[in-house]
């Protein structure tokens, strides 16, 4: 280790500037811990976990760290793709911690099996970011992710007072079921269109996944023909839902997502097109955990515990404007 480095870890622990003690000793969890090194002169080995790069999202996540690390000379970032299998994401966040990684980031597939892993790399003292998808507890540094419960909220109030004011029947298309997102945007939906005499007449977990969205709305709509609308709580599965209802002779059946991916097959496309009524944007993070883990490794310093990321509706009234920022800002 270099003067320098000496100098900025010491400055690091005698200030807090990169976290408090262990306060998380004995399991309590909680508390920032200063990471073995930090400093502008070090290089920095970085794990990322991710649930499932077979979701459009998961892969713009991934890319949208990889191209934010390239600007970090510091930085080197290994990716592991769980494929959506509990048992296989906590064998690979083992796998990091005995590589020794500097940071951790992870997008649990859910919340609980995951929940163990994250501790074991907080306990270590390797600083984790939990990204998009929570964890049990608060064994972890940083959460970076959108309003899960505000984005079903915001969506059920557009059903509320956009597609049915007067009340009718819809479904519901529900992403992994131990997954943090799907719970809070269910949730949230559930306040949104509280009192507005809007009945959810079936509700389907489909996992995030396009063709199982087109496989569950195609036996709702074959179940409940007279369904008014459909909310599905991600673009690829409204958009497995939109083949379905063209197949049931509904072409016209209103149906939202949530993603807003500003990519030529996301979300936000959809809606310009008309295949979707609306979506919401949820954001990567991935820009932002960079971001986290070069205020962390290189500055230096602590990060807040949470941070919430914006979203906004994109009907096809805006969708071009927002497709259009969006790829500016990237």
């Amino acid at each position: 280790m270099t003067k320098k480095s000496i100098l900025a870890l010491g400055a690091c622990l005698l200030l807090a500037a990169c976290g408090t003690t262990h306060e998380n000793a004995g399991g309590s969890g909680g508390g920032q811990q200063a990471p073995a090194k930090c400093g502008a002169d070090g290089k920095y080995t970085i794990g990322m976990s991710q649930a499932n790069v077979a979701e459009p999202y998961r892969q713009r996540m991934d890319d949208d760290i990889r191209a934010a690390a390239a600007t970090v000379p510091q930085f080197t970032v290994n990716f592991a793709d769980a494929a959506q299998d509990n048992s296989k994401q906590v064998e690979q966040v083992d796998n990091f911690l005995t590589q020794q990684i500097d940071l951790l980031i992870i997008s649990p597939n859910e919340a609980t099996p995951l929940t163990a892993p994250v501790k074991r790399a907080f306990d270590k003292g390797i600083p984790v970011l939990v990204l998009d998808r929570k964890v049990d507890g608060d064994a972890y540094t940083e959460f970076i992710g959108a309003d899960n419960v505000d984005i079903g909220r915001q969506a059920g109030q557009y059903f509320a007072t956009v597609l049915l004011p007067q009340g009718g029947k819809i479904a519901e298309i529900r992403g992994l079921a131990g997954s943090t997102p799907a719970k809070e945007r269910g949730d949230g939906f559930a306040q949104g269109i509280q009192g507005h005499h809007i009945d959810i007449v079936a509700t389907q977990d489909a996992d995030w996944l396009r063709d199982k969205g087109q496989q569950q709305a195609d036996a709702i709509l074959k179940a409940n023909p007279d369904i008014q609308a459909i909310y599905s709580q991600n673009d690829p599965m409204a958009e497995g839902a939109r083949i379905a209802a063209t197949n049931a002779a509904r072409a016209d059946l209103p149906i939202t997502g949530i993603d807003g991916l500003p990519i030529e097959s996301g979300g936000i496309k959809a809606v310009e097109a008309g295949r979707l009524s609306a979506t919401f944007v949820y954001p990567t993070g991935g820009k932002e955990a960079i971001a986290a883990a070069k205020q962390i490794l290189v500055d230096c310093q602590q990060v807040p515990k949470t941070q919430t990321l914006s979203t906004q509706l994109v009907t096809k009234d805006n969708a071009a404007q927002v497709y259009a920022k969006l790829n500016a800002q990237n």
